[in-house]
């Protein structure tokens, strides 16, 4: 749907054909429809995120830090840099005990750090009875890092992701 630069959006919005929003009780004395460019998708239908009855959110998400990917890789960079793990951890907010929310506490034992490289692919025939094997050529081979958080809760050992281990609340 298009909104113009000066329309809020409103999710409880009556759309009109042209696809403008007008979410406000009084009279209207100008016009809002207008002719749009070669190509533009009028019949286009923007999926909305459903609401309870009660106004909030039918999915409720934790806060979580924008761009956390981009603050990750950065973490896995200067991690494998530095000459003093300790105080990057420190930095980083990263807890040597620290407690979950279910009041567990855990203990840092290790970070883990790992390479992979993906050198081919596997496609399923049909059926599923059987696969093709297919090596990448070198400009498509992909490198990613892992990163993983190894904390003991007194009976086994775990691994956190980077998020999880900074939300463990400091002990």
């Amino acid at each position: 749907m298009h909104r113009g630069h000066d329309e809020p959006y409103n999710p409880y919005a009556v759309r009109t054909a042209g696809g403008h929003a007008h979410a406000h009780a009084e009279a209207h004395a100008h016009s809002h429809s207008h002719s749009h460019a070669h190509g533009h998708n009028r019949g286009t239908v923007q999926w909305q995120t459903p609401h309870d009855p009660h106004g909030g959110d039918v999915h409720e998400h934790a806060p979580h830090e924008p761009d956390l990917d981009l603050v990750e890789t950065a973490f896995v960079e200067g991690f494998r840099h530095t000459g003093d793990p300790t105080s990057f951890l420190r930095l980083a907010g990263i807890p040597f005990v620290g407690r979950r929310a279910d009041g567990a506490e855990l203990k840092l034992l290790r970070v883990a750090l790992g390479t992979s490289a993906d050198m081919a692919s596997l496609t399923p025939h049909l059926g599923g009875g059987s696969f093709r094997y297919d090596p990448l050529p070198a400009a498509m081979v992909s490198k990613r890092s892992s990163l993983a958080f190894v904390y003991f809760d007194g009976w086994a050992t775990m691994e956190l992701t980077f998020e999880e281990a900074r939300a463990l609340s400091p002990v």
